[in-house]
């Protein structure tokens, strides 16, 4: 019995359904879940059709000159007729019926250690495993006026068929600078308001610091360290008080403040699980109790697709007693589609030394490589590295800039494999190529 059917739900789903085993899928929404409906896939359009906009508009003292005119209309009906064609829901139920398995439209909750009820009133008695991979929902902070404000989330913002004239979002994380720059370059009047005192404030100060003055320059109004007291409004317009008194207005409002996790509506006290906790605790086989995996979302391990589908072939593997490898996110990778792109692996500078690791940190500039300088307009990015100097090995990178979630492959890597830094330094590095400013980060380790 599987509930959720997001990526990693679906893909344990019919692995077990592959292997031979009797298999239903439970899931109120859209198999596939949020990534190929409203994350990942629709997402990465609307941020390939803005970089397009700001790349044409660059052309102007680099080859010529260009007249741009945005128009939303093509990316709105492009995301419909590809989710459509590519990710239909019945196609994905289809295919995983096709393996053997059984899916069921509704909800469920866990009755026990070998029990789940739908919320159609059917009731599941389990012999095997039960794998919950229910996912999780936007986090809407408790603000003054928001729940009588029609405000989005990230699923009305993809959906959106008119832009916008103007549009404030609150949050500073990777959702809402990707969808806020990319409405920006179609002509949206952005503002942003972080409560933290920069934006991105996971990944490391240098990235927060960049993005902010990127869109400062592409005519974003930024406010960090800054609380929304009160927020009113109707369909026409939202009002946003913050608490220095600042008053805000625009036509939208964006919450993309994170996610949260709904161990209550699963049941998990069930099974022994404290059902107010922030994530469902697993081992290092996605166990949770005897019978009982999870993988996704509800981990705790990172809200990326990525994580769902590593978990999932692990568990998988525990499940039918196959032999592999234990759960590991010391290497773990992230990216933020922003222009520029903001990829990192591992640990950050501050969260090494909070570890107690004694640390070397090396940094280089993206238009200081010879790749970054003749991509001249926006080459903006870095690479940095943070080293263990007990291992002498990397432990964290970030990579911003062009295409930095590409060049963020070979620190992965580096990260993961434990590869010596002396390794390292010893590679051949293509030129003329952003990531050889990865051999001359490893030059500038103090």
């Amino acid at each position: 019995m599987v509930v959720g059917m997001g990526p990693g739900g679906e893909q344990v789903a019919g692995d077990l359904a592959e292997a031979g085993l009797e298999v239903v899928g439970l899931d109120p929404g859209l198999v596939g879940g949020e990534c190929p409906y409203w994350g990942c896939v629709p997402s990465k359009m609307i941020v390939r059709a803005a970089n397009l906009l700001a790349e044409a508009r660059r052309v102007d003292g680099m080859a010529g000159s260009a007249t741009v005119e945005p128009d939303w209309a093509p990316v709105a009906r492009r995301i419909r007729d590809e989710a459509t064609d590519h990710w239909d829901d019945t196609v994905a139920v289809e295919r995983f019926q096709r393996k053997g398995g059984t899916f069921v439209r509704a909800a469920g909750t866990v009755a026990g250690p070998d029990l789940v009820r739908a919320a159609d009133g059917s009731e599941y008695r389990v012999r095997r495993a039960i794998v919950l991979a229910a996912g999780m929902q936007p986090s809407i902070p408790p603000i003054k006026g928001l729940p009588s404000v029609p405000y989005w989330t990230n699923h009305e913002a993809i959906e959106a068929e008119r832009l916008p004239e103007s549009l404030i979002v609150v949050g500073g994380g990777a959702v809402s600078l990707e969808l806020g720059q990319a409405f920006a370059r179609f002509g949206t009047r952005l503002t942003v308001v972080e409560g933290l005192d920069r934006l991105l404030p996971n990944e490391e100060p240098e990235a927060g610091e960049l993005i902010a003055e990127v869109l400062h320059d592409e005519g974003v109004d930024i406010h960090v360290g800054a609380q929304v007291k009160s927020v009113s409004g109707d369909d026409s317009s939202v009002h946003v008080e913050l608490g220095n008194g600042t008053a805000l207005e625009a036509a939208r409002l964006l919450v993309a403040t994170g996610r949260r996790v709904d161990l209550a509506s699963l049941g998990v006290g069930a099974i022994g699980v404290d059902e107010s906790a922030r994530a469902l605790p697993v081992d290092q086989e996605m166990r949770v109790t005897d019978g009982v995996w999870a993988v996704g979302d509800i981990t705790g391990r990172g809200p990326f697709t990525h994580v769902a589908t590593y978990q999932a072939s692990i568990a998988v593997a525990s499940i039918l007693g196959r032999p592999s490898h234990a759960a590991d996110y010391s290497a773990l990778s992230r990216v933020t589609f922003t222009d520029p792109e903001v990829g990192a692996v591992g640990v950050t500078e501050h969260q090494a030394r909070e570890q107690g690791l004694r640390v070397r940190v090396g940094t280089q500039q993206v238009p200081h490589t010879a790749r970054g300088w003749l991509h001249k307009t926006g080459n903006e990015g870095f690479i940095k590295l943070v080293e263990d100097t007990a291992r002498g090995v990397l432990v964290g990178a970030t990579s911003v800039g062009p295409s930095g979630g590409e060049v963020l492959g070979l620190l992965s890597l580096a990260v993961h494999a434990a590869v010596p830094v002396t390794t390292l330094r010893q590679m051949i590095y293509a030129y003329p190529t952003i990531h050889r400013g990865v051999e001359d980060a490893l030059r500038e380790l103090t």
